[in-house]
């Protein structure tokens, strides 16, 4: 089945203002750049976005945080977006804060239709308020249900027109996960080959779980902190 889709505007078609997304990416690296920028262009608000991160001030879902499109965040690490802390702390913008594993659980449970499960992360701590706590081993678990999201959107190296996908490195983190957590999937890609020519042995993400696909532009491929070597 052909899903290879015109443009991003024909694959964002159907989200409205107070949906629940998933966006794939770790950091920077790896965000579905151009459907962010349709979604910005789009003007729906009222968003539940599940995303590790929030992006920076000025790119990613900083974008979306700075036209006030995001109601709720869910996400792990937040710490590079000073628009996300101030809507955060005057009480414009509902967190939700999830260890980093239990998010990436908790996504992988709701594309493989397991309801909810047991971790000892974050037993103690504000996050377990009101979850029902068992004992394993002699170790406290809090339960943790799954995600799911009306779109999930995510960004893959090489796909081809049936939605197979291929991910390179920190990409593959989130976005194999939340693509199998989405009722429609969109991937965007920055190569879009004909159905037959990947390798079955290199796919990440089989396209069962793909609705859309498209080939992208202009990726930017930002690095939150550029770290370099002295020079002697």
């Amino acid at each position: 089945m052909n899903k290879k889709v015109a443009d991003v505007a024909e694959a964002c078609k159907g989200v409205k203002s107070g949906m629940t997304l998933m966006l794939g990416g770790f950091g920077l690296c790896g965000i579905p750049e151009n459907s962010i920028d349709q979604l910005v262009k789009m003007g729906v608000d009222d968003l539940t976005c599940i995303s590790n991160n929030a992006g920076v001030d000025d790119f990613g879902l900083g974008l979306l945080l700075q036209q006030r499109q995001i109601k709720k965040m869910m996400s792990s690490y937040v710490g590079e977006n000073e628009e996300f802390e101030r809507q955060m702390l005057s009480g414009e913008l509902e967190v939700d804060l999830v260890p980093q594993g239990s998010l990436a659980e908790r996504c992988r449970a709701g594309g493989a239709g397991i309801p909810a499960f047991f971790t000892p992360a974050g037993y103690g701590t504000e996050i377990a308020e009101g979850k029902e706590v068992r004992d394993f081993d002699g170790k406290p678990h809090i339960m943790e249900t799954a995600l799911t999201s009306e779109f999930a959107f995510v960004k893959a190296w090489k796909g081809d027109t049936e939605g197979n996908l291929i991910y390179k490195a920190t990409a593959r983190n989130f976005n194999p996960i939340m693509a199998m957590a989405g009722k429609i999937t969109v991937a965007e890609v920055e190569e879009l080959v004909p159905a037959g020519e990947l390798d079955p042995n290199e796919i990440h993400t089989p396209g069962i779980f793909v609705q859309r696909i498209y080939e992208g532009k202009n990726y930017e491929k930002r690095i939150e902190k550029v770290t370099t070597r002295p020079k002697p």
